[in-house]
């Protein structure tokens, strides 16, 4: 099970908390989802499960082990914007290359043509990015992914495209997914159960 247990994070001491006194479970081919407005650190909260933030108090653990900071992380987060994700120096294939590749068919899956894989990430649009994004992650290291507004910058079709292709490779190798939103027909479509950031949080309103 992915789980953060008590979790306190602040940017800078003075500051109010950003994550105050949050514990969270996502259980191996879970899909949960996470709500909350803007400006509930719900994103904060996502970089702190998925190791790209550690916690002022409080610990991230995956099978009551703490995140690896060496090897290839069993939890993987795709964010809203793709940019974040990928260097923008090398090709697409080299990207892809980096972890442990997909494989062809899941490519297929997503929409991702073959053309694609010898282009730069600026050749690319958003959408066609973010596939790429989510491709990377979908492989035999990931135990639990985390998608950050993962399709919100997409249309419905291809939000549904894309969703049916994560959903059916996270519950065929049973991959635990929190999805974290503020929309809700998506994520009540989506999840097994789901978590209301705004009812969990006691601090003061602050900045994602």
């Amino acid at each position: 099970m992915l789980t953060g247990e008590g979790l306190w994070f602040r940017y800078v001491p003075q500051l109010p908390w950003v994550v105050q006194d949050q514990t969270i479970a996502v259980a191996p081919g879970e899909v949960v989802g996470l709500m909350a407005p803007s400006g509930f650190g719900k994103t904060t909260l996502a970089k702190l499960l998925a190791g790209y933030l550690i916690p002022t108090k409080g610990q991230v653990s995956v099978d009551g082990q703490p995140l690896p900071r060496r090897r290839y992380c069993p939890v993987q987060l795709v964010f809203q914007n793709p940019e974040l994700s990928v260097n923008p120096r090398w090709r697409i294939d080299q990207i892809l290359r980096e972890g442990h590749p997909p494989q062809m068919h899941q490519l297929d899956a997503l929409g991702i043509h073959a053309g694609w894989l010898t282009r730069y990430p600026h050749e690319l649009s958003g959408g066609e990015l973010q596939r790429i994004a989510i491709a990377r992650t979908l492989n035999s290291q990931t135990r639990y992914l985390i998608a950050d507004e993962m399709t919100a910058m997409l249309d419905a079709n291809t939000q549904a495209l894309i969703w049916q292709a994560v959903l059916d490779y996270t519950r065929a190798h049973q991959i635990g997914v929190l999805v974290v939103s503020h929309d809700w027909p998506l994520v009540r479509r989506l999840c097994d159960r789901i978590l209301d950031l705004a009812t969990m949080h006691h601090s003061t309103l602050v900045s994602q």
